[in-house]
């Protein structure tokens, strides 16, 4: 099929467009989140660039949108509406926000395009209403096992920190920071050092680096850190463990479910999670023991086979719909 969908999330991208169909990225002059096209990375041919005023001669069978105001896009774009002239699903990475028990869903008012959780508890906590959900969890390209922790720092990676604040838990750091120096990848860094007060022995930031660059780099920080307090479930965080680090995290939205204990430590508690920073820092062969069993779970858990085998689901279910006028069971991973 070809499916057309814009690069809003590139980690999460790396891996949907490992799968067999043909993915079409629209790509303007202005560039931004509306054009950005593949945006330099390093994909398969069948993830393709194509200009925006160019997508209504694409013959697109379906649309994956991330955005509502992509409803108005492909209207604009395609001349066709998705769910009434196009097939397309809404793929939901975040978790909701403001009054969160009763966030309400912005597809909750309809029952013909699914909505695609990347975890349960996103799932969970949106009010979808009559709108159909399936959780697709999330695939990882397999960086391999690369981890030395020959450097006994705290690595954790997060975009705009001092934006975010809060939700990525940004503010938590300068506590990790007594137990040991942290390494801090991702955009929007720059200005941390003064938002957090802390000297260069304490905090050094690497800003935002290609992922196979990130990957060395990261691997060799003893311990992965992972403060996020409201984002949903981190490809950072899977990424790390795939690289065979032990991981420190909040056991906040779907982290629970993701890291078990045997990979590091999880917990509520920001002075059991110092603890067992400390712990791990001071003792190299029990962080590579619990990294290993961190790769071991994140294996098992998101490969990229099952992810592209729930997608192929999925896609195909909406292509279906739209020749019989009725859908198929919703069966990827999970269905609520």
């Amino acid at each position: 099929m070809k499916v057309l969908l814009w690069h809003v999330h590139g980690g999460w991208t790396d891996a949907f467009v490992q799968g067999g169909h043909e993915y079409l990225l629209p790509v303007t002059a202005e560039g931004g989140s509306w054009g950005l096209g593949r945006g330099g990375r390093d994909w398969p041919a069948n993830a393709r660039e194509v200009d925006a005023a160019d997508l209504r001669e694409a013959e697109v069978d379906v649309v994956v949108l991330q955005r509502p105001e992509e409803f108005d896009a492909c209207e604009q774009l395609l001349g066709r509406r998705p769910g009434r002239d196009i097939p397309a699903v809404y793929l939901e990475h975040n978790t909701p926000k403001g009054d969160v028990p009763t966030s309400l869903h912005p597809l909750a008012g309809q029952s013909d395009i699914p909505v695609v959780h990347v975890t349960h508890f996103n799932q969970l906590f949106w009010d979808t209403g009559a709108a159909r959900t399936v959780v697709i969890e999330h695939g990882i390209v397999d960086p391999g096992y690369l981890y030395t922790g020959e450097i006994p720092h705290l690595g954790v990676v997060i975009n705009e920190p001092v934006r975010r604040w809060r939700v990525t838990g940004t503010d938590l750091l300068p506590r990790f920071s007594q137990r040991a120096p942290l390494e801090v990848f991702g955009m929007g860094g720059q200005n941390l050092p003064q938002a957090l007060g802390l000297a260069p022995d304490s905090l050094t930031v690497r800003g935002d680096l290609p992922s196979a660059v990130l990957h060395q780099q990261l691997s060799r920080c003893r311990v992965y850190l992972h403060p996020m307090r409201w984002t949903s479930l981190g490809l950072a965080l899977l990424e790390a463990m795939h690289l065979g680090m032990p991981v420190i995290a909040l056991a906040s939205t779907e982290a629970s479910r993701a890291v078990p204990p045997e990979a590091g430590a999880i917990s509520t508690s920001i002075e059991d999670l110092c603890a067992a920073a400390s712990e791990l820092i001071n003792d190299p062969e029990e962080a590579r023991r619990r990294g290993r069993a961190a790769r071991e779970a994140v294996l098992a858990r998101f490969g990229l086979a099952p992810f592209l085998r729930a997608w192929d689901e999925v896609l195909g279910n909406a292509h279906r719909r739209r020749d019989t006028g009725r859908s198929t069971p919703m069966t990827a991973r999970s269905q609520l």
